[in-house]
């Protein structure tokens, strides 16, 4: 199996799509970059979603990444909602086709269980694990980058060799 040295971890969203990059040195892992890719609800949809693939771009190409990690869609009661959603995170997995870099799923529950050691833990709880995984200073946030950030992590564990 093939050990990602730097993996981009995505937390999809219209609004907000969180993204964490993370550098995995020998099974030492380490945070290069986090944040938050945000578009205004005053923006149609397709204009939207070109900045997130605009963005996403520009992470790729700064820090090149082996692998991207994409959280699975979670189907919650709000339809509408969740095929927004759905096409941000078809956009971060064409952008990282388009790059030519191999991409994976995980749903909430694997990443959480990947973090925290239980599947079924609180935001506080994964972004507390987070920060002592990757040794931060702060809690990383927002919300979505600590996401992300978790689901880098769970692919850095799922994909080491």
């Amino acid at each position: 199996m093939k050990n990602y040295s730097i993996i981009l971890g995505i937390d999809p969203g219209i609004a907000d799509t969180g993204y964490g990059l993370i550098k995995n040195e020998s099974g030492k892992l380490s945070c290069l970059a986090y944040g938050s890719i945000r578009t205004s609800a005053k923006l149609a949809l397709p204009d939207r979603l070109e900045i997130i693939n605009l963005e996403l771009n520009k992470l790729i190409k700064k820090f090149r990444p082996d692998l991207v990690a994409i959280e699975e869609l979670f189907f919650g009661s709000n339809v509408k909602t969740a095929l927004v959603v759905g096409q941000a995170r078809g956009v971060a997995v064409l952008t990282a086709k388009l790059n030519k870099i191999n991409s994976v799923e995980f749903t909430p529950y694997q990443v959480k269980q990947a973090v925290a050691a239980y599947g079924h833990a609180e935001k506080g709880q994964v972004q507390r694990m987070v920060k002592l995984i990757l040794n931060l200073k702060d809690l990383p946030q927002p919300d979505d980058a600590a996401d992300a950030l978790a689901i880098a992590i769970c692919a850095s564990n799922s994909y080491a060799s």
